[in-house]
């Protein structure tokens, strides 16, 4: 007998009724029909439509017009642009750098100010001083630079006073000799090493003009003035070179706060509202994409640049917060900062929460896709328990033309009828025309049931996400409504009681359903992972909602509190505060200063598996076991040998090994300025400015260094030819000097600012300062002992060869001593890297990321996930060093950076699947009792598959770490993730009758499943890349020698 054709799928539509949400203004429920669609989606199209047709006849008007007029209309459309441009940010704070610089060249060109700076040269530096400083920041960063200003001064003090001290104290006792020693090795070579530690310790842009500062005051003292080598205590060129550094500084601090000022306060508001609309967009295009069971939107540029921006804001978000920070403390608002740090981290976990999302949706989009494309497993492995049932195709939702129309407007099913009409009114004997066959089966069913409130929920978040936080430019006051808090909380338990009772019909049917298979119950229960953990990361982002208004209704309250009131409390350090105290829980990407130093620890307790740094930096000591401690079993004891072997651990470290590179290299580049006999042919050719490009040029890698000195010498060039074109051109008139130095100056900052190319646009702006703005000092008479570029009638082609060859020469002394003493290779060390972090990862899924809830924190740090934060940290310098190893050349091939960047932006993926594992792990330190009941019941599953995923990164590490290929018979995860997730719908068939066991308690399963799957795949996508790198063996790389 045939079985009788599917019913139509409108007869079914048409039982249902309005969708009911939350209106986030007055909190009542609404049923309407309503869309989470972007209206101005469609407008676009037909905007597009309309333009396409204008656009021949606006042709043809204009070719009709002439030549003439059409190169007028093009000039005019140009000079606009340019109008546009200037007024925008950007060129307001390009502007206002090029007018700092203007007022810091009047050093040399009024008299007046010169004056005030004494006789000696130099008065040049004041410009300098205003390009490492320069205004174009806000004003919280303007403090800081302010901060790092006087630092590095005091310091350049310090030792400039101490070497003179020595120097007299040698004379005094006819040591000086050892005097001269002394200072060139203690203050030259290690008061410039310790700055090259500071430097690459910290790695802020701030710190970085600091520290070129704090050179430039110690060189000038140390090597170009006399009062060191004639053993005289003179205050003359500190004195001077403070009076310059305060002037540069106030010129830049009051073009800042005076002209176009720039608030941080004002930019992290402007930054959160724009990522909170951006989140709600990505927020509604995933879940109408979940809805609608296709990633298609989600390929569309208007996703893709939602998801840029809320990606670019919460990375420029901690930034401004940290300049805010400034601001605050400077306006006795410090209880406000506090807060906003709060709301900050709050962001970043709705943005995480996005995060989880996206996982789930991704794996609905892959499993319905197995489908579509006929996997044998998602369709055979059914028993057929009803012959009569309707032959089911892929789902009608997914596969009709208009699902857009279709499920713009998901309706709710009624109640009361809700079991009823979909055939669940709990009689096993009348529901066996809706037994679930396929995973598609239970998509529809779940959508049909959760669907309505789950577009619901996210069309309250998405409008609240709308509103939230802030008014518009330029005030950004608080915007929070009063109904909003009780909006959010109306939602979330509408939604909380449709899911409850939608998941637990969509799993009481599929216990309806017959299986006879372990592939068969894994795919329901792979499915039902990716439905459960969908609906609890919305949930959570929900419950995170509310917590964002909270914090919002504190912060309003603290901000009208505080226009009253204000304190400075900051200033009483000794006293523990309570906002510092509060946990923001934020994660601040924007500090890369110590990532490599975040992993110190990591490195020391791991590098018994690998030599990573090679044999000096990691080398075991004989008799120590390359077993990982364990607390259960107690150390051997430890030998004399071993702890000065831990002792020396420090001088083993990369920055420490490179401030010390660095000073050698500075001693013996400044070691011609203090012997009598090279010293007049050291100031001949300017030393001291080539002793400046090398602490310029000195980086932590070989590539690193070799950019940054291709980028010195280049811009050394073209400063040195603008400057004699300048000085020719203007025959030496200063008012001349000052515009093309202000047009310089434009031109320079444009690169700064608009390129953020910071280090070539100072090299030439400043290589510009010593040639035209020195010549011009000379001219007047003011540069005393420099009869040799041609005194008060400049020769400006010897001053400009003597800055060229000066800089070459600090640079090519830099690249020397970077290859030649202890030489870090950032190809080397990526390697390394990359081979270290996926050990760390390795260790992490060898115990089991889910055992912390049942056992608590593991004693061994590398293998605690709670501490995943250093992982990513960790990626962003392994991606800068692929940036730096492109610039690195080896006669065996160049670098294979695009290989790289695939390889790190897959192992990023890694880290946030890993990443979703921790918001879950964070949520609740120990496991409720029907967590722990799940997870002892699939103890031995989840080792296999551990075991499996540890073993994988494991092999990844090795091969990295050797250069070699993969084996061709790598396990898999897919049989014993099958296994696991057999097992839990075996629980679930078990104890579905059993009180204590809530669905909740199933949602760490979940996203510990959809963990796992992504993690396969991303690991079976780095055996591609290893194959790419590595897929022929070396032959000299296996003989035995």
């Amino acid at each position: 007998m045939d079985s009788p054709p599917p019913p139509p799928r409108r007869t079914l539509r048409d039982k249902l009724r309005q969708a009911t949400f939350i209106q986030p203004r007055t909190g009542e429920r609404i049923r309407r029909n309503f869309t989470l669609q972007n209206p101005r989606r469609a407008l676009d199209g037909a905007g597009d439509s309309l333009s396409d047709n204008r656009t021949p006849l606006l042709g043809q008007e204009s070719a009709r017009r002439g030549g003439l007029q059409t190169h007028i209309d093009h000039i005019t459309a140009r000079s606009r642009g340019l109008a546009v441009a200037a007024s925008s940010r950007t060129g307001q704070a390009i502007f206002k750098c090029s007018l700092s610089y203007l007022m810091g060249s009047m050093a040399v060109f009024v008299p007046a100010i010169a004056a005030t700076l004494g006789r000696q040269g130099g008065k040049h530096l004041v410009a300098i001083f205003t390009v490492y400083f320069h205004p174009g920041r806000s004003q919280g960063s303007m403090i800081e630079a302010m901060f790092w200003a006087a630092v590095a001064f005091l310091y350049s003090v310090i030792i400039s006073f101490a070497s003179m001290e020595v120097s007299v104290l040698s004379r005094q006792w006819d040591l000086i000799v050892l005097g001269r020693i002394i200072v060139l090795l203690v203050f030259c070579g290690g008061g410039l090493g310790f700055i090259a530690f500071v430097k690459q310790s910290l790695q802020r842009p701030l710190v970085n003009v600091a520290c070129s500062l704090a050179s430039l005051a110690i060189i000038t003292v140390l090597t170009k003035e006399n009062s060191v080598h004639t053993a005289t205590f003179s205050y003359e060129k500190v004195v001077q070179v403070m009076k310059m550094v305060v002037m540069g500084t106030l010129i830049s601090t009051v073009v800042c706060f005076t002209v176009k000022p720039v608030s941080a306060r004002r930019d992290l508001r402007d930054v959160m509202s724009q990522t909170t609309d951006a989140i709600g967009q990505v927020l509604a295009t995933i879940t109408r994409c979940f809805l609608n069971g296709s990633e298609t939107e989600m390929k569309e540029s208007a996703y893709t640049e939602a998801s840029k921006q809320y990606k670019a804001g919460l990375l420029a978000l901690a930034q401004h917060l940290q300049e805010s920070k400034l601001e605050h403390f400077a306006l006795g608002t410090e209880k406000e900062y506090w807060i906003e740090k709060r709301l900050v981290g709050c962001l970043q976990r709705l943005a995480q929460n996005i995060g989880g999302l996206r996982s789930a949706a991704a794996t609905q989009f892959s499993l319905l896709a197995q489908v579509e494309h006929g996997t044998p497993q998602s369709t055979s492995t059914f028993t057929q328990t009803n012959h009569h049932s309707p032959t089911h195709q892929p789902l009608a939702l997914y596969s009709s033309d208009d699902t857009f129309s279709a499920m713009a407007s998901i309706d709710e099913w009624p109640e009361v009828a809700l079991a009823a009409d979909m055939g669940f009114s709990g009689n096993s004997e009348d529901s066996g025309a809706h037994i679930i066959r396929t995973p598609t089966d239970i998509f529809e069913k779940f959508i049909t049931h959760l669907g309505p409130s789950m577009k619901s929920l996210a069309y309250t978040l998405k409008e609240i996400l709308g509103e939230l936080p802030f008014t518009f430019s330029p005030h950004f006051d608080i915007n929070v409504d009063e109904h909003f808090k009780t909006s959010v909380t109306n939602a979330i338990e509408l939604y909380g009681d449709a899911r409850a009772q939608a998941l637990g019909l969509l799993y009481k049917s599929k216990e309806l359903s017959r299986m006879n298979t372990t592939e068969a119950e894994a795919d329901f229960e792979e499915v039902a992972a990716s439905c459960g953990h969908f609906s609890f990361s919305l949930l959570d982002f929900a419950e995170q909602m509310s917590q964002f208004i909270d914090i919002l209704e504190e912060l309003k309250f603290a901000s009208d509190r505080h226009r009253h009131r204000r304190s400075w409390n900051w200033l009483l350090f000794w006293r523990e505060r309570k906002g510092s105290r509060e946990g923001s829980g934020m994660i601040d990407p924007s500090h890369k200063a110590n990532n490599h130093m975040a992993f110190s620890q990591l490195t020391t307790e791991v590098s018994s598996f690998f030599a990573l740094d090679g044999a000096s930096d990691t080398r075991r000591p004989p008799g120590r076991s390359p077993e990982v401690a364990s607390p259960e079993k107690p150390l051997p004891k430890e030998t004399l040998s071993h702890r000065l072997w831990k002792i020396s651990r420090i001088f083993r470290r990369d920055d420490v090994k490179f401030a010390t590179k660095v000073g050698i290299g500075a001693a013996i580049y400044a070691l011609p300025s203090f012997l009598p006999s090279t010293r007049p042919l050291y100031l001949h050719w300017r030393g001291n400015w080539g002793l400046i490009s090398y602490m310029v040029v000195c980086s932590m890698t070989i590539g690193a260094s070799n950019t940054t000195s291709n980028d010195r010498f280049l811009g050394t060039c073209l400063g040195t030819a603008c400057a004699v074109l300048s000085w020719l051109a203007s025959q030496g008139n200063c008012y001349a000097l000052a515009f093309f130095g202000w047009v310089m100056a434009l031109y320079c900052f444009y690169i700064i600012i608009g390129q953020r190319n910071g280090a070539y646009g100072r090299f030439i702006l400043l290589t510009y300062n010593l040639t035209a703005l020195y010549a011009y000092s000379l001219s007047i008479g003011d540069g005393k002992g420099d009869k040799d570029e041609g005194g008060t009638h400049p020769a400006i082609g010897e001053i400009a060869i003597h800055r060229v060859v000066s800089v070459a020469s600090g640079g090519f002394w830099a690249l020397v001593i970077t290859r030649i003493i202890w030489p870090i290779s950032a190809r080397k060390k990526l390697k390394n890297g990359l081979s270290l972090l996926w050990l760390r990862m390795s260790l992490i899924w060898k115990r089991d990321p889910l055992a912390t809830l049942l056992e608590g924190d593991s004693p061994n740090v590398y293998m605690n996930l709670r501490e995943e934060f250093e992982l990513q940290q960790y990626l962003s310098y392994l991606d800068s060093l692929r940036t730096a190893a492109a610039g690195e050349f080896e006669l065996r091939g160049p670098f294979q950076a695009e290989t790289f960047e695939r390889i790190l932006r897959g192992t990023g993926k890694m880290l946030a699947n890993f990443h979703a594992m921790n918001i879950v792990l964070r949520k609740e330190l120990r496991a409720s009792d029907g967590e722990a009941s799940i997870l002892h019941y699939t103890t031995k599953e989840r080792a296999q598959l551990c075991a499996r995923i540890g073993h994988l990164f494991h092999v990844l590490a090795s091969c990295m770490k050797l250069e070699c290929p993969l084996n061709d018979t790598l396990p898999s995860t897919e049989n014993a993730r099958d296994r696991l997730l057999a097992k839990i719908f075996s629980y679930r068939k078990s104890m579905r009758h059993v009180g204590n066991i809530a669905d909740e308690d199933f949602a760490i399963l979940y996203a510990y499943a959809l963990v796992t799957r992504q993690l396969s795949a991303e690991i079976a996508a780095m055996k591609v890349e290893i194959e790419l790198l590595y897929g022929v063996l070396d032959e000299d790389a296996l003989k035995l020698e």
